[in-house]
């Protein structure tokens, strides 16, 4: 049997295997911890800064116990947390950063597979993309969401109805005293958002990759199934070790393609694209927004969640999850992908079932008929934008209006609700320098609020544009990842106040009106704006991101760089 990475370290009786085995019986390890069985390191994103992520303490212990019961060492590491609640100015910037911290982790300590913690949205791609770039056996354990929210007898769901709600306040048709009692209604276990935001996509999408066992994107936090599939876990990723079955085994392009096939039928994330993206680049696979529009152009949205539906992950779950969603659409999928579990999913998907078609609708009563995430061209887009048909409005699919314009941030904030701004319901909201360079990090400030004055009419939805991204728990027709960003002087920058702008959603078409000789000057006067800090982290990712089409990852981390054995410190 080939030397196992670990025996790098612990194995013989030289001086270095000396001391790396002396230290780590300080906490309690006997000499035959060191016997050549697998080491497991578990990849913790545990934070109380991080709510969704939070009881992760009390989870890893049965992936822990799972490693044990197979034959193997498990040694918890902890890694960089991006817990979207919190983390300012938006934790996209530290997606990078995170990965990066998981990479080097696993590559310089003696570990043989690695369990991946993941929960909160960024935290899910972050360590996938460090693994990929390490390659070693790796599984993920999704932490799972919170239960359904409760308020005045009705269910509701995280950040879906935190944008319901905060527009009937601004509408005045909500209360401030009704919104303050929605808080602890919304946010009443442990757990991720219960939509089918980011972090539930994200869940559902490493399923549907095949590097988590089925199961893992729906269970509630709190349900003991998702105890006994973290040490299932455990004890499965002691099997991969001694398979050798690596995350390159299975991160195949095909695999990637049943991902954003099962990203349509779900109503996933727009957030998937950008984090996938990353995902294969990290691996070595070709993957690119024509992909995306390509494979996810004619997939049926079956599953009827907010925010494109009614229920939540806690109903999505008992209905039968990811599996029956992939069984439902199985002769869209490649069924010898091969997962985690050492099978194909053909045979991971023979036993799924379909509990109640209300929640995961039969294909002929899909929610929309043509879901995915569609990819839109144009003057004003040359390297792409996107939208999510799903959770868009019908009549605003095939629109043409004068655009509004907010400059930046600070400056739609300043403006939105003065009640001086010339803006109607027909118009088309316009926020530029919010890409990853330009705000940075590319924060979820797309799904702008409407003005306050439309609002009171009764007006609920207008196309917005932006270079920024917006919660995968959000609604409305809004078009994203806008490329090149206005930050880097895209044609997006060159947009101004009367403008009118196309958008066809069927023709895949997103046009400015406006003629090429007049944006060449408009060219020549654009001035970049100034960053908004000089150095450390942050002047080195605005240095070195990669556009929202190319997943916004740094140029210098893309691509597999192995698990190469460090050099000696001795």
């Amino acid at each position: 049997m080939t030397k196992r990475r670990s025996q790098h370290w612990f194995g013989g009786h030289g001086k270095d295997a000396f001391i790396h085995r002396s230290w780590m019986k300080n906490n309690g390890l006997p000499d035959d911890a060191f016997d050549g069985r697998p080491v497991i390191g578990i990849c913790n994103t545990f934070s109380e800064f991080t709510p969704c992520n939070a009881h992760f303490r009390g989870l890893v212990e049965h992936i822990k116990a799972g490693v044990l019961e197979a034959g193997g060492l498990p040694l918890e590491f902890p890694v960089f947390s991006c817990g979207e609640s919190n983390l300012r100015p938006t934790a996209m910037l530290f997606r990078n950063l995170a990965s990066m911290d998981v990479e080097e982790s696993i590559r310089g300590n003696p570990m043989d597979g690695v369990v991946l913690m993941a929960g909160c949205d960024k935290t899910t791609p972050a360590l996938v993309m460090g693994a990929a770039s390490c390659d070693l056996p790796s599984i993920v354990v999704s932490g799972g969401p919170m239960l359904n929210g409760r308020f005045q007898g009705r269910e509701i769901g995280s950040g879906t109805d935190v944008w319901k709600f905060s527009e009937d306040v601004r509408a005045g048709v909500m209360t401030e005293r009704e919104f303050a009692q929605a808080e602890s209604a919304m946010s009443r276990s442990p757990g991720h958002c219960m939509t089918m935001g980011t972090a539930s996509t994200m869940a559902s999408m490493v399923e549907a990759l095949g590097i988590a066992l089925p199961g893992n994107a729906a269970y509630p936090a709190v349900d003991a199934h998702r105890a006994r599939l973290a040490r299932m876990s455990g004890r499965r990723i002691v099997e991969m070790v001694r398979e050798d079955l690596r995350l390159s085994a299975i991160l195949k392009k095909e695999a990637f393609a049943n991902a954003i096939r099962v990203n349509g039928a779900i109503g996933g994330s727009t957030n998937a694209v950008v984090h996938l993206l990353a995902i294969a680049g990290r691996i070595g696979v070709e993957l690119t927004l024509d992909d995306w529009d390509e494979l996810g152009r004619n997939i049926p949205t079956i599953v009827d969640l907010m925010p494109s539906g009614r229920f939540l992950m806690e109903d999505f779950c008992y209905a039968g999850g990811i599996p029956a969603v992939m069984k439902e659409i199985a002769n869209l999928l490649d069924l010898d992908a091969l997962t985690v579990t050492g099978r194909t999913l053909r045979e991971e998907l023979a036993g799924a079932m379909n509990y109640n078609p209300q929640v995961i609708r039969p294909r002929q009563q899909a929610l929309t008929p043509h879901g995915g995430i569609a990819v839109l061209r144009g003057n004003l887009a040359p390297g792409g934008a996107i939208i999510k048909p799903s959770a868009a409005s019908p009549e605003l699919m095939r629109h043409r209006g004068r655009a509004v314009v907010f400059e930046d941030i600070d400056h739609y904030k300043a403006a939105v609700d003065d009640p001086t701004l010339d803006i109607d319901e027909s118009c088309i909201m316009v926020l530029k320098n919010c890409g990853p360079k330009g705000y940075p990090g590319m924060a979820e400030v797309g799904n702008m609020a409407l003005p306050q004055k439309l609002l009171k009419k009764g007006v609920r939805d207008m196309v917005r544009i932006s270079d920024a991204r917006m919660s995968g728990t959000a609604f409305g027709t809004v078009v994203l990842h806008t490329a090149p960003e206005a930050a880097i002087g895209g044609p997006f920058a060159l947009v101004r106040g009367g403008d009118i702008i196309e958008l066809d959603v069927d023709a895949r078409k997103l046009h400015l009106d406006v003629t090429d000789e007049e944006l060449e000057r408009r060219r020549l006067e654009w001035e970049a704006p100034v960053p908004t800090m000089q150095g450390g982290y942050q002047g080195l990712y605005v240095e070195h991101v990669l556009q929202a089409d190319r997943g916004a990852d740094l140029d210098f981390l893309v691509g597999c760089r192995g698990h190469a054995i460090p050099r000696e410190s001795h």
